[in-house]
This record gives structure tokens, sequence and C-alpha cells, in this order.
């Protein structure tokens, strides 16, 4: 082999370590969340990339696409971009993830956990609720079909039967 094949030879494989250590496998955003006291189970499996800054906290998650999901009887609904900051025990300014109450669909801003309690609260604005930090403990299959209800205001229409409205 000459000193240029094998130069290129190292050459290559240098940049195949420097991009596969640059890609953080499908995982390892829900891994992460353990180590900030969090469960892993607040994000979906669909993880095709994400970037996080361990100086500010600050993420973003990238979905291979939108998704529902449910915990117990909440469902859940993930667009394909979550945002936000990550510190011990809490979730700030996040942006991406919607649950539905009674008949309206709310963007949850922020998660705290209370390990003390065993809970996790979710944030809407001056709005929280308390949910048993269990059902956040396997990381949720993300389907398509499990929330075909409408969101926005024709989903609002269809659920008080003001209006037949078609599915999209």
């Amino acid at each position: 082999m000459t000193p240029q094949a094998l130069l290129l030879l190292l050459l290559a494989a240098a940049v195949a370590v420097a991009v596969a250590s640059a890609a953080p496998a499908n995982g390892a955003a829900n891994d992460l969340l353990p180590k900030y006291g969090l469960p892993k189970g607040l994000i979906p499996d669909s993880v095709s990339s994400y970037t996080f800054d361990e100086a500010t906290g600050d993420f973003e998650i990238h979905l291979a696409g939108t998704c529902y999901v449910r915990f117990g009887d909440h469902l859940v609904y993930y667009e394909k971009t979550l945002r936000g900051c990550l510190s011990k025990g809490r979730i700030t300014g996040l942006a991406g993830i919607q649950a539905k109450k009674l008949f309206l669909w709310v963007s949850v801003s922020g998660i705290v956990a209370h390990p003390e309690e065993g809970t996790l609260e979710f944030q809407v604005g001056f709005v929280s609720e308390e949910l048993s930090a269990s059902l956040f403990d396997r990381v949720p299959v993300c389907g398509a079909s499990a929330g075909a209800q409408l969101r926005g205001v024709a989903g609002v229409i269809q659920e008080l039967g003001l209006l037949p409205v078609a599915e999209a």
C-alpha cells in the first residue's frame, strides 16, 4: 500500500469516527434525562437527533415526525421539534408538547420533578397538574393513529357535536 493510500485510509477513518461521535444515538436524548433527575419516558422513541448545551441546559430534540402518546388517561401530542432548558429536576421554556385536557389542547411549558412525592408537575402557563412519575418510567412508542382526533377549533367543534367534522 502506498503512503498516499495509507494516509487517505487513516483520514477516512478519522472522519468516520468524528461523524459518529457528533451524531448521537436515538436513545441518548432519553438517557440524558435521568442524569438530571427526570424519567427517560418523557420523550418518545422516535428521536432522530438532538443537541444539548451542557453550559446553558438548552436542548433541541428532533423526532422522526409528529406523534401522539398515551400516558394513562392522558393523551399527549409531540411536535417534530421539542425545545427547552434542562436543569436538575426541571425543564423550563418547553415548546413542542401539548396535552389534551377535556376537549382542549394545551401547551406544556415546563416540567418539575418532585422525587419525594414520586410525582411530576406539568406546567401550562400559571396552571399545573401533578402526575405519578411512574407513568414515565418507560420510553413510550410514538404513534400517529393513537390521537387521530382533530386538534384546534375543529376538534372542539367535533367533540361538542356542534357540526359534523370529518377527520383528516
